[in-house]
C-alpha cells in the first residue's frame, strides 16, 4: 500500500497546496470502497483522479462510461448487455458495461448528461447490485466501486427536476472538487516541463513566453496547456519557443495584455499632469479593433492571411474590417 501511495502523489503535476491536497485525498479514497462524485471542469483531470483512486486501491477492472455518449435506442444494450435475438441486429449475446465492471470499478463520467429513465435503472443496480440485460428474463449481479465526475452543477441539477434526488444522495457519499489551472498558475512551468520531456523534446520557453502563458486564463484548464505543448512540438519552434509560436488565442491575450501595459503606463504619466477626471481615458472599442488590425498587418509584413491567423478571425470578416475602418487606402498607401 506504500508504494501505491507514493504512485498517487505523483500522477498530478505540480507542487500548489490544491494540488497537494487532492493528492492525499486520493490517497485517503484509494482505502476505502466508498463513492466519490468527482467535480470540476472539462480538462481539469477527473478521470486522471478516478484511474488513481481505482490504481492506488489495485483490485478488479477500471469500467469508464461516457455518459454523454449513451444516446439513443442502444443506450441500455450499452450498460446492461443484452440476450441473443432481443432485438433486430441482436445476433449474438453481448456483456455490458455494468457486468464488466463487476469486482472493480465504474468510472461514470459526466453522470448529470444520463436521461432521467436511465437513472432509474442505474440507481436500482447500486442499490440491489443486480440488473438484467435487455431481452433477458434473468437478473445478472454485479458489484462495483461506483465513481461518477461532471462538470455541471448536480445539486442544482436535483433542484430543477434534470436529475433524481436519490440517486445524487447515492452518489455524493463523498466528494472532491478538482481545482481550475486559473487557480493553481504556479504549476503552470512543471506542467509544460512535464509535456515537453514525455516526448523528448528539448525546447525552451523565452521569459516573455513563460509570463503570457501564466497570466492566459485557460478555460480549457491542462487539456488546453497539453494541446498546447502538442502544437508547439508539431511547429518545431527550435531551441526556443517564442510568443508568436503559441496558439492564436494565447498570442492574443499576450498583445491585448502588452497593449494594456503600455495604455497603463501612460495613463499614469498622463494622470500625473491632469487633473483626475481628465486622466480618465475611454478608447471606442472600433478603435481598440482598428488599432490591432494595423498592428498585425505591420507584425505579418501586410500579410493578411497570417494577420487573420493571428488575430483569430477568418479572412473574410479581415477583408470586411478592413473596408470598414478604410484601412485599404492605408495599407496601400504603406506599400
Amino acid at each position: 500500500m506504500a508504494a501505491h501511495a507514493a504512485e498517487c502523489y505523483q500522477v498530478f503535476v505540480g507542487q500548489s497546496p490544491r494540488i497537494r491536497q487532492l493528492s492525499r485525498q486520493i490517497v485517503r479514497l484509494s482505502r476505502t470502497r466508498w463513492p466519490v462524485l468527482l467535480l470540476g471542469e472539462t480538462g481539469t483531470g477527473k478521470e486522471v483522479a478516478a484511474r488513481a483512486i481505482h490504481a492506488s486501491g489495485g483490485q478488479g477492472p477500471f469500467v469508464p462510461i461516457d455518459c454523454s455518449a449513451l444516446v439513443g435506442p442502444l443506450m441500455e444494450s450499452e450498460l446492461f448487455g443484452h440476450a441473443k435475438g432481443s432485438f433486430t441486429g441482436a445476433i449474438l449475446q453481448k456483456t455490458g458495461l455494468i457486468e464488466a465492471a463487476n469486482g472493480g470499478t465504474a468510472f461514470l463520467d459526466e453522470i448529470g448528461e444520463l436521461p432521467l429513465d436511465m437513472q432509474v435503472k442505474l440507481l436500482r443496480v447500486l442499490q440491489e447490485k443486480e440488473f438484467r440485460p435487455v431481452g433477458s428474463l434473468t437478473a445478472k449481479r454485479s458489484d462495483f466501486r461506483v465513481i461518477a465526475a461532471t462538470n455541471r452543477d448536480l445539486a442544482r441539477e436535483v433542484a430543477e427536476g434534470r436529475f433524481r434526488r436519490d440517486l445524487y444522495y447515492r452518489l455524493n457519499v463523498v466528494t472532491v472538487r478538482l481545482p481550475p489551472l486559473r487557480e493553481r498558475k504556479e504549476d503552470i512551468p512543471l506542467l509544460i516541463d512535464h509535456f515537453l520531456s514525455r516526448h523528448g523534446a528539448t525546447s525552451r520557453l523565452t521569459q516573455e513566453t513563460l509570463e503570457v502563458m501564466m497570466s492566459y486564463e485557460w478555460p480549457g484548464n491542462v487539456r488546453e496547456l497539453e494541446n498546447c505543448v502538442h502544437r508547439l512540438l508539431a511547429i518545431d519552434p527550435g531551441p526556443l519557443v517564442e510568443m508568436h509560436d503559441l496558439p492564436s488565442a494565447v498570442q492574443n491575450h499576450g498583445r491585448q495584455k502588452a497593449y494594456e501595459g503600455g495604455q497603463g503606463e501612460r495613463k499614469e504619466e498622463a494622470g500625473a499632469r491632469k487633473g483626475p477626471r481628465e486622466a480618465e481615458e475611454v478608447i471606442p472599442l472600433a478603435e481598440v479593433e482598428r488599432r490591432a488590425i494595423l498592428h498585425a498587418l505591420r507584425v505579418t509584413k501586410g500579410d493578411r492571411a497570417t494577420a487573420a491567423q493571428l488575430l483569430g478571425i477568418g479572412r473574410t470578416t479581415l477583408y470586411r474590417k478592413l473596408k470598414e475602418y478604410l484601412l485599404e487606402e492605408v495599407e496601400e498607401a504603406a506599400s
